[in-house]
C-alpha cells in the first residue's frame, strides 16, 4: 500500500477507535464461551467424579444405577444422518448439572432415612440395657484405726463365724439324683436336656448350674438360643427377674433370628413388668410387635395377650 493510501486510512480510522474496538471484541467472542465452557466442563467433571464416589460409600457395590453417566468424555456423538445435532454444549452441561442435583438430593435423602433408623434402634437398646446390666457393689475403702491398748485382765472374745449356707436335705438330693441325664451321641445336647429336666421338676437352682456349664462348654452348640432362653426362665420362675432379664436381653441382642429370640424379648417384658418397671416393659413389647408380627400373631399368641394384660402402655 501507497504511503497516500495509508493516510488516507489514518484519516479514516483515526476517529473510529472505539469502532475498531468493538469490531475486534465481536471477531473474537467465540473464544471467549469456548473458554468457559471448557473451564466448567472440568469443574462439572470433577463434581460427577465426587458424587460417584459418595455414591460408592451410601450404596456400596454400586454399578451406576442410581448416577448413569449423562456424558462420557472422549465419545463420539451419535450419527443422526446428517441431521443438525439435537442438542448444544451448554445444555449439556446443564443436563449434567441436573443430573448431578438428583443424584445429591437422592443420596442426601437416603443417608438421612439409614441414619433415623440406626439412631431409633440405639435407642430402644440403651433405654432397655441399663437396667438389666448385673449391679457391682462398690468396695468400701478400708479405715484403719489404731487399736486401742487391751486391758490385761479381760480376754478376748474368739470373732463370731459366718453363718454357714443350709445344705439342701436328703429329700431334695434324691430327687434330684432322680433324675436322668441323657446318654446320645451328641454330648452337648445331652447337657442341654438334663438342664431342662431340672428345670421342668422345678429344681431350678440346679437348673440353672446345669445350663451355665452348657453355655462354657458349647458356646456353639445350636441349643444356644434356647440354653440362654431357658436359663432365664430358670431365674425368672426362681423370683429373681433382674437377673432373667439379663439372660433374656444377652439372648435377643445376640441373634434377632435366632430360636428363641422372640421369646426372651417377650419374656424381657414379662421381667420388666414384674421389677415394676412399666416404661421399659412396654419398650419390649412394642419391639416384640414390630420385630415379629408372625410370632405375636400364632406361636406366642396367648403369652403376648397375657403379657400385654399385666402392663398398661400408652
Amino acid at each position: 500500500m501507497t504511503r497516500t493510501g495509508m493516510t488516507t486510512m489514518t484519516k479514516y480510522f483515526g476517529g473510529q477507535r472505539p469502532v475498531l474496538m468493538a469490531l475486534i471484541l465481536v471477531l473474537a467472542g467465540p473464544a471467549l464461551p469456548a473458554f468457559a465452557q471448557d473451564s466448567s466442563d472440568a469443574r462439572l467433571r470433577r463434581i460427577e467424579a465426587e458424587v460417584r464416589a459418595l455414591q460408592t460409600k451410601v450404596f456400596p457395590g454400586g454399578d451406576g444405577k442410581f448416577f448413569p453417566a449423562q456424558i462420557i468424555p472422549g465419545q463420539a456423538a451419535p450419527s443422526t444422518g446428517g441431521a443438525a445435532p439435537a442438542t448444544t454444549p451448554v445444555t449439556d452441561l446443564l443436563t449434567r448439572m441436573d443430573s448431578v442435583e438428583a443424584s445429591i438430593a437422592r443420596l442426601t435423602a437416603q443417608g438421612e432415612v439409614n441414619a433415623n433408623k440406626l439412631a431409633q434402634l440405639e435407642t430402644r437398646l440403651n433405654v432397655l440395657a441399663p437396667v438389666v446390666q448385673p449391679t457391682v457393689a462398690a468396695t468400701p475403702t478400708p479405715t484403719v484405726v489404731t487399736p486401742a491398748p487391751r486391758p490385761t485382765a479381760t480376754p478376748t472374745p474368739a470373732p463370731a463365724r459366718p453363718a454357714a449356707a443350709t445344705p439342701p436335705s436328703a429329700a431334695r438330693v434324691a430327687a434330684v439324683r432322680a433324675v436322668v441325664k441323657p446318654q446320645t451321641t451328641d454330648a452337648g445336647d445331652d447337657e442341654y436336656s438334663y438342664g431342662f429336666r431340672l428345670w421342668e421338676g422345678k429344681f431350678y437352682p440346679e437348673a440353672q448350674q446345669q445350663l451355665k456349664l452348657f453355655l462354657e462348654k458349647y458356646p456353639r452348640h445350636s441349643r444356644l438360643s434356647y440354653a440362654r432362653n431357658l436359663l432365664g426362665r430358670a431365674y425368672l420362675d426362681d423370683a429373681k427377674p433382674r437377673d432373667a432379664a439379663q439372660w433374656f436381653l444377652q439372648n435377643y441382642q445376640a441373634g434377632k433370628n435366632g430360636e428363641r429370640a422372640p421369646d426372651s424379648l417377650l419374656l424381657l417384658a414379662e421381667s420388666m413388668s414384674r421389677l415394676k418397671d412399666t416404661s421399659r416393659a412396654c419398650i419390649a413389647l412394642a419391639e416384640f410387635a414390630d420385630t415379629y408380627p408372625a410370632e405375636a400373631a400364632g406361636r406366642l399368641l396367648g403369652q403376648y395377650n397375657a403379657t400385654r394384660a399385666g402392663v398398661k402402655c400408652n
